[in-house]
């Protein structure tokens, strides 16, 4: 029964994800942090690229799949599987129902998201080592500007054919695994959200089917540099991704206009009111993962003295 619970649970985290990237301006990066599920998937994804790499190379070569097979358990499919279930059902369900909802009230909603990443930004920024050396608030920055610059951009009009479905999927999905980035705003930018919208409404298949190939691609060709960086760059690398959340706040601003414009505030004690909310649940997550992790170690301490 507690196994049944922990796919449960695992399946509505993936769900969390997955539902933030049909959101513009959420990223699902940020909320698998939250969530816990940030390093499980890299981390995942990595191994399930290199044993597919494996498998075809091994193959053809016809050294078997040994290899492949002792990639592919690396991943820890307890957790991935539920997530990987529940971000596809999720994303769909809030493509359908939640996304036309915030449409209406734009406002309300990115000033609950606003809050809610900058408390987030706590998790890249002390996972990346307290203290901070001068050096790491002068990259911070620099990634900050340039986030704060790409969710600036006007959106565009590209033309909706396979190539540009596919490449535009390519580079959206990056933002599933990149912290600060949404995809959904990517393909705002490049006006395929409402494309993307219709054609799942509509169950467009050949446009479905080319939309997924793209973000398989990008996903594998993305993930093991991420993971790469991760395993051996990791502190540079979360100072980066705090720079890059810090600046895509400016997706979230919660007065603009539909050009991304800034304009004159209003409604002002409503919409702080969700900012402070959304802050308050991250806060109060963080603070429960804390004491969490110190019962935990203190039992573990507790455990080790007795065994002595």
């Amino acid at each position: 029964m507690a196994k049944v619970g922990s796919y449960i649970f695992n399946a509505v985290r993936g769900g969390a994800v997955g539902t933030s990237e049909a959101l513009p301006g959420i990223s699902g990066g940020t909320v698998a942090l939250i969530v816990g599920l940030y390093d499980k998937l890299i981390g995942g994804a990595g191994h399930v690229v290199s044993g597919l790499r494996l498998a075809v190379t091994d193959g053809l070569r016809g050294k078997g799949t040994a290899r492949a097979k002792e990639e592919f358990a690396r991943a820890d499919w307890g957790v991935l599987l539920p997530a990987l279930i529940g971000m596809p059902v999720f994303l769909v369900l809030a493509m359908l129902l939640i996304a036309p909802v915030l449409e209406e009230h734009t406002q309300y909603a990115y000033a609950l998201f606003f809050g809610l990443v900058l408390a987030s930004l706590w998790i890249p920024f002390s996972a990346a080592g307290l203290p901070w050396r001068p050096v790491h608030y002068v990259v911070g920055v620099v990634f900050a500007v340039l986030a704060f610059f790409v969710m600036s951009l006007p959106g565009a009009n590209l033309p909706v054919n396979p190539v540009v479905i596919f490449f535009a999927a390519s580079v959206a999905i990056c933002a599933l695994v990149l912290p600060g980035m949404s995809g959904s705003f990517i393909l705002l930018t490049v006006g395929l959200y409402e494309p993307v919208l219709q054609a799942v409404r509509e169950v467009d298949v050949a446009f479905i089917l080319t939309f997924a190939a793209g973000a398989v691609t990008g996903l594998a060709l993305f993930v093991k540099l991420l993971q790469y960086l991760l395993d051996n760059k990791r502190r540079i690398t979360l100072v980066v991704l705090t720079g890059i959340m810090a600046g895509s706040l400016r997706a979230l601003w919660p007065w603009q206009n539909e050009e991304r414009d800034v304009v004159p505030v209003s409604d002002v004690p409503l919409t702080v009111g969700f900012m402070v909310l959304g802050f308050a649940v991250v806060a109060a997550v963080l603070v429960w993962e804390h004491r969490k992790r110190l019962q935990r170690e203190r039992e573990h301490g507790h455990g080790s003295a007795l065994v002595r």
